[in-house]
């Protein structure tokens, strides 16, 4: 006795969707002919079927073919589709089929409870009601204003919903809200413009403040997190890089220079620059080492890629490798920016800082 009711719910439904098919991709009948029945048939009537049922139509091409849970008809075998499934079997991945069935409607993110298991479904990066060719996080709530959650404006807005804010940040993993904010000394510039207004290594149309129309002064997350195959489909789903970088980033200690070991950091930073030591006198010595038994250590090594908190020049040193000298110092003191000139209070590779100057 209910089915007629729920059949007309879904006419509504569907007639109201359709009314915003010109901006939702997947209310388009060009993509999806049946709107909305395509992704909630049968059992899938809430859920729409999760992660596995977005790569029905965003996976495998033989996954079309098998769809069995969506109504005959329903899904169109398009040629332009790529195959984001394949980027989750990457090396380095979001774990969207790693560890499946723990989204919920409900949850709250940020995470506020530390027990709630991590996890990163598509829907927690992408609203399928809202999102479009333009904004691919439309929809989205990504932070929170006072009491409430609202959409996110910007990329960042939704990557501060794992990576940021979370009660439960795993390992040794940092806050990167925190990192990118426009009050520390030194960020690479994703919230706003950098406070450094002499990065003499940039490569245009990179440029520490906007004064030109093609310059670039702000950047996103998907500036260096990305897919590694230019081709390929865009997004921080899965790549051949740690930390699921569009490049090669070498964070290793004892390791040699060369442009592939620093591709991510090369993209934006002229190698010509850096190893010409034109803004610090030791960065080639650092970076190449003095010989085959000592060999460079990586920017990683001195510099914190998102930000920090303490000193200029992203300076934050990896205390895995430096550690304080015999005075118990672990520090940076910046001395002039005209000049590039400071002093290091550290140990790094048995040699005592106490300081060194430059």
């Amino acid at each position: 006795m209910y089915f007629p009711l729920l059949a007309n719910i879904m006419v509504l439904l569907f007639t109201f969707c359709t009314a915003y098919a010109d901006n939702a991709v997947h209310l388009d009948k060009k993509n999806l002919p049946m709107g909305c029945a395509t992704c909630h048939y049968k059992a899938n009537l809430k859920s729409g079927g999760g992660s596995v049922a977005c790569i029905t139509c965003h996976g495998a091409k033989q996954r079309k073919v098998l769809a069995h849970k969506m109504p005959k008809g329903a899904v169109v075998s398009r040629s332009d589709l790529k195959d984001i499934e394949a980027e989750f079997g990457k090396t380095f991945r979001h774990p969207t089929f790693d560890a499946p069935g723990r989204h919920s409607q409900n949850e709250i993110l940020p995470e506020v409870d530390p027990k709630v298991l991590r996890h990163a479904d598509c829907v927690d990066c992408h609203h399928p009601h809202f999102v479009t060719k333009e904004n691919r996080f439309a929809g989205v709530k990504g932070k929170r204003v006072v009491n409430q959650t609202v959409a996110a404006s910007r990329e960042a807005e939704v990557c501060y919903r794992c990576h940021g804010d979370s009660v439960n940040l795993p390992g040794k993993y940092t806050n990167k809200r925190i990192e990118f904010s426009l009050n520390n000394p030194s960020f690479h510039p994703v919230e706003g413009e950098g406070r450094n207004s002499a990065v003499i290594s940039l490569i245009r149309p990179y440029h520490e403040k906007k004064v030109a129309a093609a310059d670039v002064s702000v950047i996103s997350c998907s500036d260096c997190h990305g897919n590694d195959e230019i081709n390929g489909p865009k997004g921080v789903h899965g790549s051949r890089f740690r930390y699921i970088l569009k490049d090669n980033f070498d964070a290793s200690d004892n390791i040699s220079e060369s442009p592939q070991a620093y591709a991510l950091c090369y993209r934006c930073h002229s190698r010509t620059s850096i190893l010409g030591n034109e803004s610090f006198k030791y960065h080639s010595l650092h970076i190449n080492g003095t010989s085959f038994s000592r060999m460079g250590t990586s920017c990683f090594t001195c510099h914190n890629s998102h930000g920090s908190t303490d000193y200029k020049y992203l300076i934050k040193f990896n205390r895995s490798v430096v550690s304080p000298n015999a005075r118990a110092l672990l520090k940076f003191v910046e001395k002039g920016t005209s000049k590039f000139s400071g002093e290091c209070y550290l140990t790094c590779h048995g040699v005592e800082h106490n300081p060194k100057s430059y």
